[in-house]
């Protein structure tokens, strides 16, 4: 057992894993899957894992058919011993801002932990989805009429005035119900985000989570507003570290539609991690929560995914306890887990 310390001349290998024990993964990709976009393990390895590094839980999504809750309560019966989570992420699948799927969720399986407002199936996702022709990046939605009159009509988009749609209402009225769920503001434009969030707050929602907001194309200031307005701020090793470009299905069944340049489009500026961690720097460490993103076949399984995250860290000289805090605390505090 090594002292939780290290200084820059006098690294340990062991650190990683000793702080890996008793963190939580907020963003766990665990399936079930389609076939065409399969996964790295499935739901039950995955918490198999995490439960024998020491981790404390697991937040599962699922991006297919968007409802994690009840492949949440299966795991947790089959492997004890480690929290496991699910959710809601409103999805074109559930018919987008569908109020009847998230009252559904909510008592469904464990009960949905979060509720989140789309990946792919948001507009400004939808928009940017696409593939190469001719060696240039062109939207789906310039290429196939069906894309753009069957996913991109459809695709969840938050008013940026004007009155609120009944539909979002009731969601923001279902979610303040509830103290111990958290809304996710989903892959968003940056003015979508702001309005969703200043809806929740409006609507009394506690818990509010604003997804990869380095990927989103904000700017520390507009993080920095955020935090100011009481959110958590998500950070991923795929904000970072992750396999763009591959072409990748996710939910659609078409394989002409397997995206290969949104992951790019979302991170126009991407970088690699310096800018991203000075950004968590600046904004400071309070207001960030950090996991993986993983369970995508082509990429490290979600425990090695956190081991990377704090090697990174530790490399980048955050302490230990700052670590603590983004894998452990802040996540303790939005999960309502026991110290």
């Amino acid at each position: 057992m090594t002292t939780l310390y290290e200084t820059s001349d006098d690294r340990s290998m062991q650190l990683p894993d000793e702080l890996l024990r008793g963190t939580s993964d907020v963003h766990v990709h665990s399936g079930p899957w389609l076939k065409s976009c399969p996964g790295r393990l499935d739901p039950f390895q995955i918490a198999e894992q995490a439960k024998a590094a020491g981790m404390k839980s697991l937040v599962y999504y699922d991006h297919t058919m968007g409802i994690s809750n009840g492949t949440s309560m299966l795991v947790s019966r089959q492997v004890p011993g480690i929290q496991i989570f699910g959710g809601i992420i409103m999805t074109s699948v559930l018919g987008g801002l569908n109020p009847r799927a998230v009252k559904t969720a909510l008592h469904y399986g464990a009960g949905a932990k979060f509720v989140h407002f789309g990946a792919h199936c948001t507009h400004f996702m939808a928009s940017h989805e696409g593939s190469y022709v001719d060696g240039k990046p062109v939207p789906f939605k310039d290429q196939y009429p069906k894309f753009a009159e069957q996913e991109l009509s459809r695709s969840i988009r938050i008013p940026l005035d004007g009155q609120v749609p009944d539909a979002l209402a009731e969601i923001l009225g279902l979610i303040a119900e509830r103290p111990d769920v958290h809304l996710n503001t989903g892959h968003l434009s940056v003015e979508e985000a702001f309005r969703l969030v200043d809806l929740a707050i409006d609507a009394g929602i506690r818990k509010i989570v604003v997804a990869h907001p380095c990927r989103g194309r904000m700017t520390t200031e507009q993080q920095k507003q955020l935090a100011g307005k009481g959110v958590l701020l998500e950070g991923a090793v795929s904000d970072w570290m992750f396999h763009r470009g591959l072409p990748r299905t996710n939910y659609y069944v078409e394989r002409e539609w397997a995206d290969e340049i949104a992951g790019i489009a979302n991170s126009p500026e991407f970088s690699g991690i310096m800018p991203w961690a000075r950004q968590i720097r600046e904004i400071g460490i309070e207001h960030f929560i950090l996991g993986t993103d993983y369970g995508i076949r082509s990429g490290p399984t979600p425990v090695e995914g956190m081991r990377t995250l704090i090697s990174s860290l530790l490399d980048l000289e955050f302490k230990p306890e700052e670590i603590t805090t983004m894998i452990k605390g802040n996540p303790g505090r939005l999960l309502d887990l026991e110290s």
